[in-house]
């Protein structure tokens, strides 16, 4: 008996989102190394904690297509591309790599709204908040960046950067959540 409720597409599609999520997961574990070997303990550790996150995510995706009666299949994972050049370059990355990949996520979004895979869309929406939530924390992080100096932040703007970092909340305050009570 076939119990595959996810059509070829999606399957497909969701396999491949299960290897997007493999990728960031190498990104935020290779920029974690180098903050380590600059001596960002504190980006490092958020970063390290951020990789875990994305390894999280293809888990959800994994058991989503398995729960489904879907084939998993596990792709090899591109490599993370080159070492960020600063700690600026580091966070421009990871926030064109959160866009790129809220882009992925809204075209499954899209592709289970086409078929009127009402599970696949309910499932997709816990992934389009995480992914309001990524681009958000990744902005936010550019924007005290930027602050201290953006390129040419000094080592102090750095250090404090650098301690804050270790102890930053891994979820950002997003719009849906804010009121004039509690901005």
């Amino acid at each position: 008996m076939d119990t595959n409720r996810l059509s070829k597409t999606l399957t497909a599609a969701l396999n491949q989102q299960m290897t997007n999520e493999a990728q960031n997961a190498q990104i935020y574990l290779a920029y974690a190394s180098w903050a380590t070997d600059k001596g960002y303990d504190g980006i490092a550790n958020f970063l390290f904690r951020h990789a875990q996150e994305e390894r999280n995510h293809m888990m959800k995706i994994l058991e989503y297509i398995l729960k489904r009666g879907a084939k998993v299949v596990v792709s090899p994972i591109p490599g993370p591309g080159p070492d960020p050049t600063s700690v600026n370059d580091c966070f421009e990355k990871i926030f064109k790599s959160e866009v790129e990949n809220t882009g992925n996520i809204y075209n499954l979004v899209n592709m289970s709204m086409d078929e009127k895979d009402w599970a696949t869309w309910n499932f997709m929406q816990w992934f389009v908040k995480e992914q309001t939530e990524e681009e958000t924390l990744a902005l936010d992080l550019l924007s005290k960046i930027k602050v201290a100096g953006g390129e040419k932040a000094g080592n102090d703007a750095l250090y404090a950067l650098d301690t804050d970092l270790k102890d930053t909340p891994d979820d950002a305050t997003l719009a849906q959540d804010v009121s004039a009570d509690n901005p």
